[in-house]
């Protein structure tokens, strides 16, 4: 039963990130006032979400484009049509794509996040246009669209992707109650063979071009010859991980390179860290950083895209160029030499995380949205 509740179709594609986010913004949008239905791909799972939807639906949704597509337009437009809901929701490009053309002529508002715009990837300049062209098309075909920071805006605005008054920005945030009632010290470094004493720098994130663990690898040489028990944790997988363990291995510190693969429990891995990195190429919002916030950890991270929304150099944390494996490892040891600096660091970035990056307030801004719209 409705109950004049506000019904909301989410459409997702891709998973990760995305899935994440989902269920942080369910968990605290008001369900007095919402009703959600999850229509999703093969790559979530319904148990995950048992206690935030109403409904759960699944269609066969691929990354690729391809001749599959239309069919999963045809799956969603038939349960857009069999739920009628208030208010479609599509989240990421691929989802997008297909939830904004499923929704054509039917009677409802429509709502989009592309979680980090295709074409600011490093990608062909083939690809790009591509993907430019696709968000330009599909614009009209939504009454709104999110961008997870200022920079995500602004290159919508730079690519004339669509008007100012259809973009809103609602940044980003991470669930601190749950972190902060959780479990603490589920690892410990003696689990990873690291010694206590030892000092730890760290990443989480996929090892794949945009996350630049080349850059992180090369960053651990530089740091290792000048602090000899360096130690160096990875929280994730990808496909260069052969690259990544390559390279320590011919430079010698192969043992202090510690690689986690995928894991559920990504916040176990960070509170072992003395430092925390994202040295991405491109980041749309860059998930990572707030969640080291959270754990009281100083940051070093790459000036790109939306992390300069999110750490302000030598406040909350240290900015790098792109690329630059000697201006990250000078900046990891600056915070091991300067106590004061790295408590200035954490402290301000503490207090940024909780005024700024609460999952309760990405919930409460799209709440407002809703019930404007």
């Amino acid at each position: 039963m409705r109950k004049n509740k506000i019904r909301i179709l989410h459409v997702a594609q891709a998973a990760g990130g995305v899935d994440r986010y989902i269920r942080m913004l369910l968990k605290y949008l008001d369900k007095e006032k919402f009703e959600n239905i999850l229509v999703c791909s093969q790559d979530f799972h319904e148990e995950d979400y048992i206690d935030l939807v109403d409904s759960f639906e699944k269609v066969e949704m691929t990354r690729a484009i391809g001749g599959s597509d239309l069919k999963a337009i045809k799956d969603v437009r038939t349960l857009i049509k069999k739920y009628n809901p208030d208010i479609v929701y599509a989240h990421s490009s691929k989802a997008g794509a297909i939830a904004r053309v499923a929704d054509i002529g039917l009677k409802n508002h429509c709502v989009y996040n592309p979680h980090g715009w295709a074409f600011n990837m490093r990608c062909s300049a083939k690809k790009k246009a591509m993907y430019t062209a696709i968000e330009k098309i599909a614009a009209p075909f939504c009454d709104k669209i999110i961008c997870i920071s200022d920079a995500e805006k602004q290159s919508a605005l730079n690519k004339r992707i669509c008007k100012d008054d259809k973009l809103q920005v609602i940044f980003n945030g991470v669930d601190i109650e749950a972190y902060e009632n959780g479990v603490h010290g589920a690892v410990k470094r003696k689990d990873m063979g690291i010694p206590e004493d030892a000092f730890v720098v760290g990443m989480v994130g996929r090892m794949s071009p945009q996350k630049a663990p080349d850059v992180f690898i090369k960053m651990a040489k530089k740091v290792k010859d000048a602090i000899p028990n360096a130690h160096y944790i990875i929280v994730g997988n990808g496909n260069q991980e052969d690259e990544i363990r390559k390279y320590a291995e011919d430079n010698g510190f192969s043992d202090s390179l510690h690689i986690t693969g995928w894991v559920d429990n990504p916040m176990s891995y960070v509170e072992l860290f003395d430092v925390a990195c994202l040295l991405s190429r491109w980041e749309g919002f860059g998930l990572a950083l707030p969640e080291y916030m959270m754990a009281g950890k100083p940051i070093v991270a790459s000036s790109v895209d939306a992390i300069p929304n999110i750490i302000r150099d030598g406040e909350n944390g240290l900015l790098v160029e792109v690329d630059d494996a000697i201006g990250a490892s000078e900046a990891v040891l600056r915070i091991y030499q300067d106590r004061k600096l790295k408590d200035k660091l954490v402290a301000q970035g503490l207090e940024d995380v909780h005024n700024r990056f609460n999952a309760r307030r990405v919930s409460d801004e799209h709440g407002k949205l809703f019930e404007n719209m």
